[in-house]
């Protein structure tokens, strides 16, 4: 039980689309979006898990092709993500602060995301620690991996929140938001380029 808490910790602590955008989200948006865009991340994460435990994830993503699918849309939506964020407040040329990626800007993003697929399917297929009772182990698995993930998200979230609240010069906010969005588009180019 302690190594699934210690690979949940470490899978949820780094770097991803889930933590960056919502980091981005705070820090472009403030925190009452924040906390919308982290309930959308949070719903999709566990209808991810469901997916993957109850065996549909696996039915899908055997079709040929999905998982390039959902890869690519990914990418897309992430890209798309990365251009609000970095863009949030700005006033350069046609571009004006748009609505934060609300519940189900975060659902999409799970929904789409093959990393939530593959951690997803690592968690609840490996680190067996109740053999004689699998309907328990899940109830426990998701019971450790959703507080992990609430108090490592709220962490990301109140990072991005900080820099938002610093009332920085708009350059330096808008250089950070920038940053946030190459984070992003580096997490994006790592999944395409591992993908090949």
């Amino acid at each position: 039980m302690l190594t699934f808490a210690a690979a949940c910790f470490f899978l949820f602590i780094t770097p991803g689309p889930g933590v960056l955008s919502l980091a981005g989200v705070g820090s472009g948006f403030g925190i009452a979006d924040g906390r919308r865009y982290m309930i959308g991340l949070f719903l999709g994460t566990n209808l991810v898990a469901l997916a993957v435990v109850s065996g549909l994830a696996a039915a899908i993503l055997a079709v040929p092709h999905v998982r390039t699918v959902l890869l690519y849309a990914s990418a897309a939506y992430l890209l798309y993500l990365a251009f609000r964020i970095a863009f949030a407040g700005s006033k350069i040329a046609f571009i004006h602060r748009q609505s934060a990626p609300g519940v189900i800007g975060g659902l999409m993003l799970q929904a789409i995301n093959p990393k939530a697929y593959a951690v997803n399917t690592a968690f609840f297929s490996g680190f067996g620690f109740m053999a004689e009772n699998l309907p328990m182990e899940l109830t426990v698995k998701f019971a450790i991996m959703n507080a992990i993930w609430v108090s490592i998200h709220f962490l990301w979230l109140w990072a991005g929140v900080t820099l938002h609240r610093l009332d920085l010069p708009k350059r330096t906010q808008f250089a950070i938001n920038v940053a946030m969005a190459l984070s992003m588009l580096a997490v994006v180019v790592l999944a395409v380029i591992a993908q090949q």
